[in-house]
């Protein structure tokens, strides 16, 4: 593809109904050469003649948070209020993000559609995304504005204990900058979206793409009230005990609590609910079957990304027709995977390494 070619292939993916005139103006040349790269794409295969649809592999669309992570890491045990000797790291983070790159190292086709501010760890974000292979063509990089930031103090056994997140660049994802992503997401075959986001725009983009299959997670306490009204509108939804907690009203002290929470969920429309109980695993359910998976006696090196492996298997899963409790397995082992490693992201996320460790642990 040439780089005019390229120029003309951008502007027909962000607008498939566009006309050749209309390219023509935008980018300063004759119409008739506008259609003769226009003949060219097609010949190529880059696009599928009239109409301008534009051939694309099957992907997922995440729309969320995108940060850098700064974690600090006890020697011994965690002291509060006091000063602790330890290991501080900075990595890549945020929930969308996270998300996005385990579902690309399952090997699925991976849009991120997020913001970063134009400075040293913004273009970090998106430096390292794109050598991951997650397409971040449809984020937004700001001038002005600073990264989101997360800060997170571990304890000993390197569980998160406390933790301060920045991040109020996600106000600027507004409705009008989701209206210019729609064909992105219309084209999705699955939109996972996290509670970064601002509320009116998840109550857009749910209430705008209806038939779209969505997945949401609900990332906090405090964040997962934006989706309390609306949450009947995802396909699939993954809370801790916590959140199922602000979400349903219920109090989860057993079974027959997390039961009710489930049926909650179903009740307003949801299609999967799988709450996770951190080392007491995950309740599942999609108003057919249910259960309960405990994760087995391992040695955890950091938490910090657990849930988001989780829910990137639960989207491998979904993409692969799993049934739902091979489905809750391969989520949870993909969970494992993560705790696995110091990253937040295992660089070793693989199916193969998810498969692997299904039958190591015995769960196939």
């Amino acid at each position: 593809m040439t780089n005019r070619e390229k120029e003309i292939f951008e502007l027909i993916k962000k607008d498939p109904m566009i006309s050749q005139k209309e390219i023509a103006d935008a980018l300063g040349i004759a119409r008739s050469s506008v259609a003769v790269h226009i003949t060219n794409l097609i010949k190529k295969g880059y696009i599928a003649g009239k109409g301008y649809i534009v051939k694309e592999k099957d992907y997922v669309t995440v729309i969320g948070g995108a940060n850098i992570d700064i974690q600090g890491f006890p020697k011994n045990k965690l002291i509060i209020e006091d000063s602790n000797p330890g290991e501080v790291k900075l990595s890549l983070g945020g929930v969308g993000r996270n998300i996005a790159e385990n579902t690309t190292k399952l090997g699925v086709h991976t849009k991120l559609i997020t913001a970063v501010g134009d400075d040293i760890y913004g273009n970090k974000i998106i430096d390292e995304c794109k050598l991951s292979g997650i397409n971040v063509e449809h984020s937004l990089i700001l001038r002005g504005f600073s990264t989101s930031t997360y800060l997170s103090i571990l304890d000993e056994n390197r569980n998160m204990k406390v933790a301060i997140s920045d991040m109020d660049i996600f106000d600027n994802i507004t409705t009008d900058f989701i209206k210019e992503k729609s064909y992105a997401i219309k084209n999705s075959k699955i939109i996972i979206l996290d509670t970064n986001l601002p509320k009116e725009v998840i109550e857009f983009i749910v209430t705008n793409f209806k038939d779209k299959i969505f997945f949401i997670d609900t990332v906090s306490t405090s964040k997962c009230e934006k989706v309390r009204d609306i949450i009947g509108y995802f396909h699939t939804i993954k809370p801790n005990k916590m959140e199922a907690e602000v979400l349903t009203g219920i109090e989860i002290n057993n079974k027959r609590d997390l039961e009710n929470a489930a049926e909650y969920f179903l009740n307003k429309g949801v299609k999967r609910v799988f709450i996770t109980l951190g080392r007491e695993g995950v309740y599942y359910s999609d108003g057919k079957n249910s259960g309960m998976l405990k994760p087995p006696n391992i040695r955890v090196v950091n938490s910090t990304g657990a849930g988001d492996a989780f829910v990137a298997g639960l989207i491998f899963s979904y993409l692969n027709n799993y049934p739902l409790e091979y489905t809750v397995k391969f989520a949870m082992s993909s969970a494992i995977v993560a705790l696995k490693h110091e990253n937040t992201i295992n660089p070793n996320m693989s199916v193969e390494s998810v498969k692997r460790k299904l039958k190591e642990l015995k769960l196939c």
